[in-house]
């Protein structure tokens, strides 16, 4: 008989795994939308966008820093007190000379005693060069050069990469120029109704740092506050012990009540769309201060 064919041997059967369900990816946190072009966004008093606005016409300004320089320098040196010693300052001695041949220096010596006096190398003797009390310290600027430097200093104030240029601690998602909601200038009201509840007294600079967080700056304003250093020399016993790095400026409709809120915080300055100066935009005569304006104040300067 013929050998008989081994059957092969049977494969065990496969169990068939079900397939491994893929982990869901983490939600991404909607990015906020860009504004339109001659718009910018406005912030809520949390950070976040509540919309949109138009840029004013003011703000295409043509950049002049040199205009710009010559605003503030002239500003600064109108404000300038002049100063100098008085007429007889140094000179109220009874003195007359020994004159020549007795072996000592022809200087003014006084009748009583012999010590010098008057000449400007003795102590106590008048100065040689001194400034003049009556010197004009003032520097003309024309009123459409002055007008041109406040235009540019607030357009420039809406370049990100000037403001950044400054040393400002901005992040990349804020929009220039900061716009938020009018619920700022209602602040100093809101935060004395709640702490009035709460029968304790207003802490209205805690209150506002939280929201200047909220808006992200953070980063700015530890800059600020670490930038406070005491001044060298003399000026530091003249009522001028410290110097603070400029800061947020905060563009208003009622400053009286912001700067309740903001005067304590470090290098933050409060004005009007009305008090607005060149100064405020641009100190020292560097452009692209950051600043934050209201509806109501962007509104002044012509937004809509």
């Amino acid at each position: 008989m013929a050998e008989e064919k081994k059957a092969a041997p049977k494969k065990p059967a496969e169990s068939k795994k079900a397939p491994a369900k893929k982990k869901a990816a983490p939600k991404k946190k909607a990015a906020p939308k860009k504004p339109a072009a001659g718009q910018v966004n406005v912030y809520n008093l949390d950070g976040k966008v509540k919309g949109s606005i138009d840029v004013p016409e003011v703000f295409g300004t043509q950049h002049r820093p040199d205009i710009i320089r010559k605003a503030v320098n002239s500003a600064q040196a109108n404000r300038r007190q002049a100063y100098g010693p008085g007429k007889m300052a140094g000179m109220r001695h009874a003195v007359a000379q020994l004159g020549k041949g007795r072996g000592a220096a022809r200087v003014q010596r006084l009748t009583q005693g012999g010590a010098a006096a008057e000449s400007p190398p003795n102590v106590g003797g008048r100065r040689a060069h001194p400034p003049r009390p009556e010197r004009d310290w003032t520097e003309k600027i024309n009123k459409k050069e002055k007008a041109l430097a406040l235009k540019s200093a607030i357009a420039a104030t809406g370049n990100f990469e000037m403001v950044k240029t400054r040393g400002h601690k901005v992040t990349d998602k804020m929009t220039m120029p900061m716009v938020v909601s009018d619920d700022f200038e209602m602040l100093f009201d809101d935060i004395t109704k709640e702490y009035t509840k709460q029968k304790a007294r207003p802490a209205y600079t805690k209150e506002t740092v939280k929201v200047l967080l909220a808006l992200g700056f953070e980063n700015e304003m530890t800059r600020a506050k670490d930038g406070v250093h005491q001044r060298a020399g003399r000026g530091k016993m003249r009522g001028r012990r410290l110097k603070k790095p400029k800061s947020i400026l905060f563009v208003v409709d009622d400053m009286e009540k912001a700067r309740k809120c903001l005067g304590n915080i470090p290098g933050v300055d409060v004005t009007t769309a009305a008090r607005l100066n060149v100064e405020h935009l641009a100190p020292g005569g560097d452009p692209g201060r950051l600043t934050v304006y209201t509806e109501k104040a962007l509104a002044n300067l012509g937004g809509k």
